[in-house]
Parts: C-alpha cells; sequence; structure tokens
C-alpha cells in the first residue's frame, strides 16, 4: 500500500491539502522535516501516513493529555493501532502499553516530553525499533515561543541517547523567523526539508469591536448564533467566572473551563462542550490546546490575549472543518492593564536569571504588536500574516476592518506637535503621559514630571484621546516615532525627516463604531449552502444518528464523522458502498463500523421524500459557467439538452413522477456528449416557473403544487413505502410534461449558440 492509498482507505481522502504530499514524500524518503502549517491544514495526517509506511515505531511528543486521547481515538476509530503514555494511566497500564508496543501492536506511541527522562521508558525506547520521533507543538521548544516549555528541551537528549538515530518530524501551526530557526537548530535537524504552507485561514472572518458594554455584545450575538459551537476566551478567572453566571441567569447553556476549577469539574465542562452536549464554553488560555473539535463556529476574545501567537492558536480553534467561522475580539484599554499585570506576576520557574529580562522585553514587544492589532485601522488579516513575515498586498475584504466605512483626515499639523511633544519629553515617557500631555489633562501624575510646563501641553485638547491614539499608532507604524520594547516602554523619536518636506501629508484613517449586531459576511460559502430544506432536514437525521453512535461508543461526535463528511453525504446521498466511498472523509474502517448504518439512514429518509431535492448547485455563478465551458473544449461531458427530433419521442401520459420524466428524458436525448439530468435539475426548473413550492406541515418540510401548479394540472397522491410508511408524490400532466421538453430543447440552441 502507497501513501495515497493510506490516504483514502484509512481517512477517506481522495486527494490532499497543500504541503501534505511534500512533506509525507520528504519523510518516506528518510529526510528530517520542520513544517508550518495553520490549524486546521490537516498536520498530523502528515506523519501518520508515514508512521503506517515505516518499519518500526513513531513516537509522537505531545504537550497535553487531552490532545493525545483525542488523536488516538481518532487513530483507532479509523483502523491504525495507535496509544499513549501519560499521567491518566496507571503504572500497571503503561507497563502493559510498554509490551504491547513492543510486541508491534502499536505504530504510532503518543507521549509527554517530561516521560522521556523516565528510566522505565528510556528502558523501552532502547528496545522498540523507533523509525521516527515526532514533535508535536515544536514552538514550545523556543524560548520566543509563545507556551514554551522547558521540558521540550530534554527531547534533543533523548533523541541523541537512541543507539540508532531515527528520522525527526517536527509540527506547529505558529511560529515567526526566530522561532522557526530556533526549533531547527535546537532540535538538531539534519539538513531538513522545511516546509511553510502560509499562515492564511481564508475560511476565517477576523473582526475587532472597540466596546465598553462585552457582556452585551456577547449575550446578543450568542442568541443570534443560537446553537452554533464556540469558545470565548477571557484573560482572568474573575471574568470567566461573572459572564458565566451572567449567560447562565438569562438562559443559555454555557460551561466554563479554568485553573481554579478542580479536575472533575474541569473535565465535564470539556466534555459537555467536545461532545455537543453544551455548545459554548467560556475559558482562560489554559483551555483549548489540542482540542479536535472541527466544529466550532466563532472564537471571541473577552479580552485581548498578550501575543499574536497566542491569539492565533486561539482564534484557529474556529473552522478547522474549513467552513466559515467568526474570530472576534473585544477590545478596551483596560485589556493592556490587565495584560500588563499578568506579565509581571509571570511565572520563570526554571528559567535562568540572565534569560528572565530579555524574555521580560519580548513579552512587552509582543504586547505592543498586539495592541497594534485592535488599533489598526487596515487590514487585519494583513496585519496577522505580515506578523508571521507573509507579506500581502492588497485587503482581503473578509474582515472588520475591509467592511468598516473609514474616512481618511489629514492631520499632518497634529502629527508634528506630537512629534514635538515627544521631542519635550526626551523619550522618557510611555503613551498615557504622551497623550494626557497633548489632551492637557489635570493629573498630578503630569505635574509631579512637570509636562504641564510643556509648550505642547493642551495643543490637542480639541481631539479626543481615540483620534490621539490613532495618530499615534500611525506615526508608530510610519516610523516617525518607535516604542522600546522593554517592560515599561517608553516612545522616541524616529526618522522625522520625511516629514519636514513642504509637500509632506499624514493621513489617518478614521470611523464610527457600528451597532455591536451588524452582520458580518464573509466571502468563504458554508458547505451548507448548497443544501435545500429537505437537504437540511436530511443533514439533522444524519447528525441525530451520529450522536447516537457517538453516546455508544462514548466518543465525541466530530470522531465518528466530521458536519462536512455528513453534509457531503446529505448532497450525494450515498444508497451503496461504492457510492459512499465517494464522500470525503469515508474510509474503509469507518465505513465498515458505520456505513452501513447511514446508508439505511438515507435510504429511508428517500424513501419517506422521494421527490426530495437535497441539494441545487448554482448554475448562475460565472466562473461555473466558465468551467463547464472549458470542459465541453476538452471533450468533456456538456449541459443535458434535447434535440427538436428528440421532443416526438417522449411518450406523454395522463400523469408522470418526476423522476418518471427524469428516465424519459435520458432515454430519448440524442445529444452529443451530454450529461444526464437529474430529479433536481428538473424540480428547480419547477420551483423556478413558481409550480411548486416546500412548505412546512406539522413539522416537516414537503412538496406541494402551488396554486399556479394545481391550475397547470399538479396533483398530489399517497404512497406507502416498504416499511409501510405513507408518504405523498407529485404527479405531473402532459401539459408540464411538454413544456419541460421544450425547455431543454431551448437549451439546445443556448448551447449552439455559446459554441459559435
Amino acid at each position: 500500500m502507497d501513501a495515497k492509498e493510506v490516504l483514502k482507505v484509512y481517512f477517506g481522502y481522495d486527494s490532499y491539502k497543500p504541503g501534505q504530499e511534500e512533506i509525507i514524500n520528504s519523510i518516506l524518503d528518510g529526510k528530517d522535516v520542520l513544517a508550518i502549517m495553520p490549524t486546521g491544514s490537516g498536520k498530523s495526517i502528515c506523519y501518520q501516513i508515514p508512521a503506517l509506511l515505516l518499519s518500526g515505531i513513531t513516537i509522537v511528543i505531545s504537550p497535553l493529555i487531552s490532545l493525545m486521547q483525542d488523536q488516538v481515538k481518532a487513530l483507532n476509530e479509523a483502523g491504525i493501532r495507535a496509544g499513549y503514555i501519560n499521567s491518566s494511566l496507571t503504572e500497571s497500564q503503561i507497563s502493559t502499553v510498554y509490551a504491547r508496543a513492543l510486541d508491534g501492536a502499536y505504530k504510532i506511541l503518543y507521549v509527554a516530553p517530561e516521560r522521556l527522562e523516565s528510566f522505565d521508558f528510556l528502558s523501552f525506547a532502547g528496545r522498540a525499533g523507533i523509525s521516527m520521533v515526532t514533535i508535536d507543538e515544536a514552538h514550545c521548544i523556543s524560548q520566543w515561543g509563545q507556551d514554551f516549555r522547558p521540558s521540550y528541551l530534554k527531547i534533543v537528549d533523548f533523541i541523541d541517547g537512541l543507539g540508532k538515530r531515527p528520522i525527526v518530524s517536527a509540527f506547529t501551526a505558529t511560529a515567526t523567523e526566530e522561532v522557526k530557526n530556533d526549533i531547527s537548530c535546537i532540535l538538531k535537524l539534519q539538513e531538513p526539508k522545511i516546509v511553510v504552507t502560509g499562515f492564511d485561514r481564508e475560511n476565517l472572518y477576523f473582526d475587532v469591536e472597540t466596546i465598553k458594554k462585552k457582556d452585551d455584545y456577547v449575550l446578543e450575538y450568542i442568541r443570534k448564533h443560537h446553537g452554533e459551537s464556540g469558545i470565548i476566551y477571557c484573560a482572568t478567572r474573575k471574568n470567566v467566572d461573572s459572564l458565566y453566571e451572567m449567560l447562565s441567569n438569562e438562559g443559555i447553556q454555557v460551561a466554563r473551563y479554568h485553573a481554579g476549577m478542580n479536575n472533575e469539574d474541569r473535565k465535564e465542562s470539556q466534555n459537555d462542550f467536545i461532545y455537543d452536549r453544551t455548545p459554548v464554553i467560556i475559558a482562560t488560555n489554559a483551555f483549548g490546546m489540542g482540542i479536535d473539535k472541527s466544529n466550532v463556529r466563532f472564537v471571541i476574545h473577552y479580552n485581548m490575549p498578550q501575543s499574536m501567537e497566542n491569539y492565533y492558536q486561539e482564534a484557529g480553534r474556529a473552522g478547522r472543518d474549513g467552513e466559515p467561522s467568526q474570530c472576534i475580539l473585544l477590545f478596551s484599554a483596560q485589556d493592556i492593564m490587565i495584560n500588563k499585570f499578568l506579565l509581571d506576576h509571570k511565572d520563570f520557574t526554571d528559567i535562568p536569571d540572565e534569560e528572565i529580562d530579555l524574555i521580560r522585553q519580548r513579552d512587552a514587544k509582543r504586547l505592543h504588536v498586539m495592541e497594534g492589532y485592535c488599533r489598526t485601522s487596515g487590514c487585519l488579516r494583513k496585519y496577522i500574516l505580515g506578523y508571521f513575515g507573509e507579506k500581502r498586498n492588497e485587503p482581503c475584504d473578509s474582515c472588520g476592518n475591509c467592511h468598516r466605512e473609514f474616512t481618511e483626515i489629514d492631520m499632518t499639523e497634529e502629527a508634528k506637535i506630537v512629534i514635538n511633544c515627544v521631542w519635550e519629553t526626551k523619550g522618557r515617557y510611555g503613551l498615557n503621559i504622551l497623550l494626557g500631555t497633548l489632551l492637557g489633562a489635570n493629573r498630578a501624575r503630569l505635574k509631579e514630571l512637570g509636562t504641564t510646563d510643556y509648550k505642547t501641553y493642551g495643543a490637542l485638547k480639541n481631539r479626543s484621546e481615540s483620534e490621539l491614539r490613532l495618530l499615534v499608532s500611525q506615526l508608530l507604524l510610519d516610523g516617525y516615532l518607535y516604542q522600546t520594547a522593554d517592560k515599561y516602554s517608553v516612545i522616541r523619536l524616529g526618522d522625522i525627516e520625511p516629514l519636514k518636506k513642504e509637500d509632506a501629508h499624514l493621513m489617518v484613517r478614521t470611523y464610527k463604531d457600528r451597532e455591536p449586531e451588524r452582520q458580518k459576511k464573509s466571502r468563504s460559502k458554508r458547505s451548507t449552502d448548497s443544501l435545500t430544506k429537505a437537504g437540511y432536514d436530511l443533514f439533522e437525521v444524519l447528525r441525530g444518528l451520529r450522536l447516537t453512535i457517538a453516546r455508544e461508543e462514548g466518543m465525541p461526535p466530530y470522531i465518528v464523522f466530521s458536519d462536512k463528511t455528513l453534509i457531503d453525504m446529505s448532497v450525494k446521498t450515498p444508497r451503496d458502498k461504492k457510492s459512499m466511498f465517494s464522500v470525503s472523509g469515508v474510509g474503509e474502517t469507518k465505513f465498515e463500523k458505520y456505513g452501513e448504518r447511514f446508508i439505511e439512514a438515507i435510504v429511508e429518509f428517500l424513501e419517506e421524500h422521494p421527490e426530495s431535492v437535497t441539494s441545487i448547485r448554482d448554475e448562475e455563478n460565472p466562473s461555473e459557467e466558465k468551467a463547464e465551458s472549458a470542459k465541453r473544449h476538452r471533450g468533456r461531458k456538456g449541459p443535458f439538452y434535447l434535440n427538436p427530433e428528440d421532443g416526438e419521442k417522449f411518450e406523454y401520459r395522463d400523469l408522470l413522477l418526476l423522476s418518471e420524466i427524469k428516465d424519459e428524458l435520458n432515454r430519448i436525448t440524442s445529444g452529443d456528449n451530454v450529461k444526464h439530468v437529474f430529479g433536481t435539475d428538473i424540480y428547480k426548473l419547477l420551483t423556478e416557473k413558481g409550480y411548486v413550492e416546500q412548505q412546512n406541515i406539522e413539522g416537516r418540510f414537503i412538496q406541494v403544487p402551488t396554486e399556479t401548479g394545481q391550475e397547470k394540472g399538479i396533483v398530489v397522491s399517497e404512497k406507502t413505502s416498504e416499511k409501510g410508511t405513507v408518504y405523498t408524490v407529485l404527479n405531473y400532466p402532459p401539459a408540464v410534461q411538454k413544456e419541460i421538453v421544450e425547455y431543454y430543447i431551448e437549451i439546445r440552441h443556448q448551447v449552439v449558440a455559446t459554441e459559435a
């Protein structure tokens, strides 16, 4: 079996995502690999597929118990032999895992980095044939990474101590150039294949809301997104508890998670969220690392995170299934004070004294970058990608700032006053002192420092503080000013020469905050956009079956099948094994376990709704029309049509079902290399003509003729399925049959005109 076959058989996918094939082939060629891939891009598959094909066992070093357990559950469900060793197991259970691994029971074994020093593990590793060591969340090895863990430094000694050096592969979602170089050097990667697939997550919509009433915003948002799965991150336990109480009192079902709770309560909250019992969880950043829940539709940050790395990693837990999702940051000036307090009380256990000051400087710089993100008037996606070294020229048109109405104002004169004020301070003070001086604030601290005697004191009192913050941000971005990266950062003069020129102008973009309830629109389309009401009904049936199976098996629903897979089933409505394998995410092992039950559910639904149309493609999309034209030119099948003489072959009968009309059309066509026509195509035509519609009758969507359809002679009749279920069908008279035939003859004229 080769890598491509493993991808299909075990994971149910026909093709790789960007970067996966290159990484997998490099590992199979015996090369070390460093891969930087965004969340949701399929990092795990990049080491799991080679692990199955390499001769020995693969050791995966992972930082969290929950991450290991989720990964192992998913692998076992896919038919891949995997195990883990961590503190959740007893010593007896760990001994059993070692014994089974030595007997060849596992191809992949997950371990925590702390385990690498234990005598038992080193004894096991010396006897096991280790083909590859994989480091997940590899940024943890760098002191400049956002989650530096001293225990990760033990990995190098472990690899060096093995009798035969295995292949080493390292994976992370977020890494600056500094962190990337650290990973490669510290792990002693040998001529590694470095793959950076890009940091952009196109399905995520980013927004920053500068508001004071954050609770009101969160409450309104959750009410408008009822039933959707989401995470709300807070900077402190106090904020978690306060928000939890408020939402609970409003009758909203939420869970909470922070380090102040006992282990049992934290585990219960996490499981309620993962198993879809509670759609929303409120948590500190102690929650989420390694959570593989694919259908999180939104991540709201109640407070500004301490770094862009933290923010992008946490926000990236939304939309892992590739579906459009929202990442919203609620910002207030108080967030900066909270984070400075938290950084001042940061735990530096196991960090050498000489390195603490350097880390504090780096933390201050990261906080400044994060504040810049919250205050920028430019494209938010460009800001994020630029931080990670990925340049983008055009705005994304898929973030809050790109959808805001900005006004550019000339603040050249005000900019010169700000620069004069910084000159007067001699670069000794930070932003708050600078703003207070310019606004002429009556503060004891300003009098104490003597800034009330500056020529620039009160020089910009006619401007608001928010306007001046935007102005200073622009001056920092343009390099006229710079902010030091130490603990108590101050603002100093940069290169101000360009601003001295007579024709120099400094433009600042301002906007008025819109109401929090405004709707965001993303360029990305959800997979569910192609589903009709009947399609949604089938999707809900399949979700119900998935939940039943998940409870029977004691596992998260997304491990059975993802939402994306269930949507694809609802579109393709497979009725046998062969067609089920065309569904994305259905591999052989999962089909053997669950396939027949899902096929039965689909067949039963279609028996009860025999004329149902579960999906409609957007035929009016110009890009699809171009693609269709290109296919015809390549000799592939074109759209269905009838030649004029075909119409005479149609056998008109008193009343025909839609399926019978479809079969008759496919029988009589003499069209050259055309596709088959489907019932969905005909139903769409009849809907557009206003002859039929779907109505909600006692909670079920049923197809009925409209008043116009009844006048045309369309009638409803009842039928009974093999299981005794009574359902209704529509019958179409010759007059409607003739209109359908004439429509497809007209399509032939359009095809001829296009080809001409």
